[in-house]
């Protein structure tokens, strides 16, 4: 039985940038598909909103839920030891407040296990990103 590799840290993802590595990052939406990431190397897996088209059969990513977006998140983080797990944050979770920004990022890491979280936009996302920073969660 091989010892698994330990999560990449942060850290030396910024380092693999500066030393002009190749960085791989695919999507994934459960364990099994986590575990294939994790054991083909991948550094980085996103669980995206994509799957309210891809998985759920929506015509766009609007549909997606926090409680779906979560449970898939934390599927990904079973499946996946080494990779940084980035959990898409779905319309509607970050739009509204910073504050309500927050507190999905942070449902995302305490209840889904999430490294990281990933949202959209520009202007008034900035200030979401700051909050969740702040807080000591990584966005993407």
């Amino acid at each position: 039985m091989s010892i698994p590799a330990a999560k990449l840290p942060l850290p030396e993802l910024a380092a693999m940038k500066r030393r002009g590595e190749k960085i791989v990052m695919v999507t994934a939406y459960d364990a099994p598909s986590a575990r294939i990431a994790d054991a083909a190397g991948v550094d980085l897996i996103l669980v995206g909103d994509s799957a309210a088209m891809v998985l759920l059969g929506h015509d766009s990513t609007v549909p997606a839920s926090m409680d779906e977006m979560s449970m898939l998140t934390a599927a990904v983080v079973r499946g996946a030891k080494r990779p940084i797990v980035i959990a898409d944050m779905p319309f509607g979770s970050f739009q509204i407040s910073d504050e309500h920004a927050l507190e999905h990022a942070v449902r995302f890491v305490k209840e889904a296990g999430a490294d990281a979280v990933k949202l959209e936009g520009a202007g008034p996302s900035l200030s979401r990103v700051r909050a969740i920073v702040d807080a000591g969660i990584p966005v993407m």
